[in-house]
């Protein structure tokens, strides 16, 4: 009896730490992104339940007023409520304060009207999944990111704080150790706060040159960089021998936190889920383990020092990033009660792992993988971890992806044509090396997990994870780096496009995967706009400076297709010495889905599912389908899921809250067993997850109609549901 009521005090404890504070208002509401340091997405808020639960209607909406629908913006971020007040960010990556009981706006922060002559880089369109809250009595701030501008605003009125960085902004390309100014560097997830320190990650070019993604720690007085972990490591550093190339750390890029982080407070441990080195797909610049990409790093948050490590993929060459911050759990193990980390991954596994050690609590195997590549130079890791439990959350394609799992709900017509398509893939293992033939990828580069992330209950142990199961291609082709003197612009507009556009815009620049279509672009740019373009960046796209005045002239007349100039000769075209770490002899045709011809994954359904593993058995309790095609049900075809992106919410009280599907709906599920309790239909799509709080007594719920993914209208609402006010 002693040693229950001492757990029990034990998982009090934690939950409260979880929580960043002790202040009873702390349980009413929504202080950081993922809901607290947990990253478990979890309340104990018990106004709403299953038996009132059909009674939500919508409270208040608010809209910005800055969606930009020709560019597909979009909203994915998780709103934070402190004090009674809500902040979030816009599509323009605006930030504002609203009054979180009744959505009346208080202020709006526009980084493009800083003071701070410096922000000249552009980041219209890049992306924010979120803002940060430090409050030292009545010093309060946000900190939130657009591009790579740190912005810290004063929470109280929507003012920079001049004293913290350069007038309230630190550049985020800078001390990164390397010369990264004209890189792609953004922030698209908020970091978080250990004490008076702000922890950053950041998304980087998975293509090269890329810049290194070193995880730092910034004052959150003054801006200055307290101390910084090389997720890359240098001489003398653990993990430098896992790199074949000894000068690997002075050129490789990527290995960074894009997903954010979950923190033990308690411990002092920082987690963080890392990306792949770049480039993704071909690895023969960067032969071995390749330590510390695609880990879960666990770190002393106070000063940066590695704890340990734990590798989901060794030698990666397929996209498989960790997407999420790992949930902070305890779960029960031979009788007794251990602290540890869930962190689902793309593959469709989730890794268990002792919060102090990095221990898998449950068995993993090295299973052997094919390591036949058909690229030159290339020298894939001969085996992977693979857990034994829990089970995996998503078909997998070494024994889940045959010709009998195609999709046979479309006309035969249609399905000879995947069924054809399918046969000439290389197909059967889901690590099997990219290829000129083009490689099955399933799960798909989004996923299974993707970075809405998990919730977890702190009670049971159980896990809720949304999937995706759509399947990819990823098809390799040789580039020539020469740029020969007697070429037409024409030839050497084609290398060009090869070596820098194509793994994004595909080989008919038509886009593919969350890159736009470049097919019109004559029509939307003049020759000086494009060029400007070039030298610039935009969203996702980085800055190409490092290429010659005749290069943007020649890459200019491909892409605006100007048929007179792309036949002139080429008589001054610079030799181009071809750098072997960063000018790789392979790119990706781009990333393509495998589809039907009527635009439905290759696959049968389900292709999008939510998911309940208990994490003290490691057993997938149900799993259903999340989000439909409503010309298929209208067909009597049972719902088959979407893609989905943003994460669940879970209550104590059994609830699941989620959006995120493609069809808008905005959903209510029995956390027990998964029976759809309530859904409406939103504005616009929410690919974003929901945030829960109550305020003047009242609990809501909160999610970003943004819309804009998987060719749906971009959006530019915020729309709160509660219960109807008493009378």
């Amino acid at each position: 009896m002693v040693n229950k009521l001492a757990n029990a005090f034990y998982a009090l404890c934690l939950l409260i730490f979880s929580c960043n504070s002790t202040e009873p208002d702390a349980w009413k509401e929504w202080r950081m992104v993922n809901g607290n340091t947990s990253s478990n997405k979890y309340t104990s808020l018990s106004q709403i339940d299953s038996t009132n639960v059909q009674q939500l209607q919508v409270a208040w909406t608010y809209s910005t007023g800055d969606a930009d629908t020709g560019n597909r913006s979009q909203i994915q971020c998780n709103p934070i409520m402190v004090n009674g007040i809500l902040y979030a960010t816009s599509p323009a990556l605006k930030l504002f304060a609203l009054d979180a009981a009744t959505g009346k706006e208080k202020w709006i922060f526009d980084p493009k009207d800083s003071s701070n002559n410096k922000v000249s880089t552009p980041f219209s369109g890049a992306l924010n999944r979120g803002v940060v809250h430090w409050q030292e009595g009545t010093d309060q701030r946000i900190f939130y990111t657009a591009g790579s501008w740190l912005f810290c605003v004063d929470a109280t009125n929507g003012k920079l704080i001049a004293s913290f960085g350069a007038h309230g902004v630190v550049n985020l390309r800078e001390g990164l150790g390397r010369d990264v100014a004209n890189y792609e560097l953004s922030a698209n997830s908020p970091g978080i706060i250990y004490k008076d320190l702000l922890i950053m990650g950041a998304r980087l070019s998975e293509g090269l040159p890329a810049a290194p993604g070193h995880i730092r720690a910034f004052d959150v007085r003054t801006g200055k960089q307290r101390w910084m972990f090389h997720t890359i490591p240098h001489p003398g550093e653990p993990g430098y021998e896992t790199w074949e190339d000894p000068e690997a750390y002075k050129f490789i890029g990527g290995v960074n936190c894009w997903a954010g982080f979950s923190l033990d407070q308690q411990r002092g441990i920082v987690y963080a889920p890392l990306g792949s080195a770049s480039f993704d797909f071909y690895g023969g610049n960067r032969k071995g383990a390749n330590l510390y990409a695609n880990c879960l790093l666990a770190l002393d948050a106070a000063t940066g020092k590695y704890i340990w490590h734990f590798q989901t993929i060794h030698h990666d060459l397929w996209d498989r990033d960790l997407p999420t911050p790992p949930a902070l759990v305890t779960v029960t193990r031979n009788g007794k009660k251990v602290d540890a980390v869930a962190q689902p991954t793309k593959a469709g596994y989730v890794y268990v792992l002792d919060r102090e050690t990095g221990t898998p609590l449950f068995p993993v195997k090295e299973i052997p993988v094919p390591a036949d590549s058909d690229l030159r130079g290339e020298k894939p890791w001969p085996t992977q971890p693979a857990p034994e439990l829990p089970e995996p959350f998503a078909r997998q394609a070494f024994k889940d992806f045959t010709v009998d799992d195609l999709n046979d709900l479309v006309p035969d017509s249609s399905y000879q044509d995947i069924k054809k398509r399918f046969l000439s893939y290389r197909t059967g293992n889901m690590y099997n090396p990219p290829s000129k033939q083009g490689t099955l990828i399933f799960p798909g580069f989004d996923g299974a997990a993707e970075w809405g992330g998990p919730a977890a209950d702190p009670e049971t142990g159980i896990l809720y994870v949304n999937a995706n199961e759509m399947p990819w291609i990823l098809t390799m082709v040789e580039i020539d780096h020469s740029a020969a003197a007697g070429e037409t612009y024409l030839q050497a507009g084609t290398q060009l496009y090869q070596q820098h556009c194509m793994s994004c815009h595909g080989t008919d620049r038509k886009g593919s995967g969350n890159f736009p279509s470049i097919v019109n672009a004559k029509q939307k740019y003049t020759a000086q706009q494009f060029a400007r373009l070039l030298s610039t960046g935009r969203r996702m796209m980085p800055s190409f400076k490092q290429l010659s005045q005749e290069q943007v002239t020649v890459l200019t007349a491909f892409v605006l297709e100007d048929k007179k100039l792309q036949q002139t000769k080429i008589t001054a075209m610079p030799a181009v010495k071809v750098d072997s770490n960063i000018m790789l002899p392979y790119n990706s045709t781009g990333y393509h889905k495998f589809l039907t011809k009527e635009g439905y994954p290759a696959v049968k359904p389900p292709w999008g599912t939510l998911n309940a593993i208990d994490l003290n058995s490691g057993k997938l309790l149900w799993k259903t389908a999340l989000g439909e095609f409503p010309e298929l049900t209208e067909k009597g075809i049972p719902p088959t899921g979407t893609e989905n992106y943003g994460g669940p919410v879970v209550t104590k009280n059994g609830l699941l809250f989620i959006a995120a599907t493609r069809d808008s709906k905005f959903r209510v599920f029995n956390k027990a067993s998964g029976k759809l309790l309530w859904e409406t239909t939103l504005p616009f799509p929410g690919f974003a997850s929901p945030a829960v709080y109550e305020a003047d007594g009242r609990q809501f719920i909160v999610i970003a109609c943004g819309g804009g993914k998987l060719g749906t209208k971009s959006g530019d609402t915020y729309m709160a549901f509660a219960l109807p006010e008493a009378k």
